[in-house]
């Protein structure tokens, strides 16, 4: 099974191929993309790296996109993107979270990314949420923030005993899909939206201009 993996949730992103059998994952290639540049270089890059393979779109058989929480833009690019390629090639799409992608690579159960403003985005197993400056002490100190996965200079000030590792990556993202591909717990192409955990600056500031 040849599978393509997208996440343009940060600063720099990355689309990788895999193949999996017998219950693995072999990374074919992975290319990192710029930022800013997602929604011109996203496609070029595919074709690039299934060009190295010796294959063509019709060699995949699903698409992994991380579908945030990060960047707003480049979320909705991301899983605009990937919507658009399940539909026009006939294939299924599995979603993930980066934070949880986070987390198992570091194996952990929690993990933190800096959503600026002082906020994070905040992972607890399976639930998810925008943790701010006053919610930090519920946390706790010392050995428990061990458990917590970071990969920013920023969340590593904030949670100094945290587990540090490298940015969660399209390849990264396909190790954590596995299960789900395997099992075809896919989702609904036409429903699938960005995993936001907080509004954009246009819903709030529209909401508070309908207030006024």
């Amino acid at each position: 099974m040849i599978v393509l993996a997208i996440d343009t949730c940060g600063a720099i992103g990355s689309i990788a191929l895999g193949r999996i059998e017998q219950n693995m994952v072999e990374t074919l290639a992975q290319v990192e993309l710029a930022g800013k540049t997602y929604s011109a270089q996203l496609v070029p890059s595919l074709r690039e790296i299934l060009n190295r393979q010796g294959l063509t779109a019709g060699a995949l058989a699903a698409i992994v996109v991380v579908n945030g929480p990060g960047s707003f833009t480049g979320v909705r690019i991301g899983v605009s993107s990937a919507k658009g390629l399940a539909e026009a090639l006939g294939i299924p799409l599995v979603a993930v979270s980066r934070l949880a992608v986070l987390a198992r690579k570091a194996g952990t159960g929690r993990a933190a990314i800096d959503a600026g403003r002082g906020e994070f985005y905040f992972r607890d197993h399976d639930r998810e949420y925008l943790l701010g400056a006053k919610d930090l002490p519920i946390l706790g100190q010392g050995r428990e923030q061990g458990t917590i996965a970071v990969f920013e200079a920023r969340a590593q000030q904030v949670f100094p005993n945290a587990q540090f590792v490298e940015a969660p990556t399209a390849e990264d993202a396909l190790q954590y899909a596995m299960p789900r591909l395997l099992a075809h717990d896919f989702a609904d192409v036409e429903t699938i939206d960005g995993n936001y955990v907080r509004r954009s600056d246009a819903e709030i500031f529209a909401k508070a201009a309908g207030k006024a």
